[in-house]
């Protein structure tokens, strides 16, 4: 069992799961790292200066609110009565609670989908979230980017889930602007590590997908692989349409938290 997620989230992942009896080991296919282009750190830099102003913050992953926060201006009192900070899903929501308490502020200004979503998104988080946009009302989209669609990221214009929430927020009269506090790079793979991806195509081996962006990574270190005996499990259907386009035959699907994700590996593994 092959887990993709970035290296910071990877080793808890694993460990929950090799506690469940799941030979799970983190083999990442994306890359973290601070920005590199000098407008993006300006843009960043001023988002973190003034990140109270907003009249709402949406942060698209735990990422998002590390990498955000890793310099943001300390708070010296309360933000405005009705601030807030968006979560697409509850990994996301109990980082920001996480950070947010070590600046002062309750995770009562939080919003979130509800827990018994159907999935955990951006489509699930504007019902929470769309009496807060009306005219006059700013709301900041921290988000990471890969190299290739900087400049487009930069501006907001790149992800399907979260451009759609931007254009239900502008179109209620809202201004939205985005800041990208980390990008995203196709992993530098070992011998040992290229390897041991190349052993995955096997029957029975089993890939936990939460990006569609992993796929394409694991794609282009691997063009000639024929996955087509592998199993991919993801956690939304963006990410299963991926996953066949790349030439998975057996996809699960499977909401994105990891309680969720075990809970279908139980499923899957008591039917077996």
């Amino acid at each position: 069992m092959f887990v993709t997620r970035p290296a910071a989230e990877a080793g808890a992942w694993v460990d929950a799961l090799r506690s469940r009896g799941w030979p799970a080991r983190a083999l990442p296919l994306i890359d973290i790292a601070e920005p590199q282009d000098s407008q993006t750190l300006n843009d960043l830099q001023k988002a973190r200066a003034h990140w109270l102003e907003w009249n709402a913050l949406m942060f698209v992953s735990p990422a998002a609110v590390h990498h955000f926060f890793a310099q943001a201006v300390p708070v010296s009192s309360m933000p405005e009565p009705g601030t807030r900070f968006w979560a697409p899903g509850p990994g996301t929501a109990r980082v920001l609670a996480e950070v947010l308490e070590q600046h002062g502020v309750s995770s009562a200004c939080i919003d979130a989908p509800p827990t018994d979503a159907a999935q955990f998104d951006s489509e699930h988080l504007w019902p929470v979230v769309a009496s807060q946009m009306h005219a006059g009302n700013r709301l900041l989209v921290v988000r990471g980017a890969s190299r290739a669609t900087l400049a487009d990221e930069r501006n907001g214009l790149v992800g399907k889930g979260r451009d759609w929430l931007i254009e239900r927020c502008q179109a209620q009269g809202a201004s939205v602007n985005a800041c990208v506090a980390y990008e995203r790079h196709a992993p530098r793979w070992t011998p040992a590590q290229r390897a041991e991806a190349e052993s995955g195509t096997a029957a029975g081996s089993l890939w936990l997908f939460s990006s569609s962006e992993a796929l394409a990574h694991l794609s282009e270190a691997l063009p000639q692989v024929d996955w087509s005996r592998a199993t991919a499990l993801c956690t939304h259907e963006r990410i299963e349409a991926s996953a066949r386009a790349a030439g998975f035959a057996h996809i699960i699907g499977s909401r994105p938290a990891l309680s969720d994700v075990l809970s279908t590996l139980e499923s899957v593994r008591s039917h077996s």
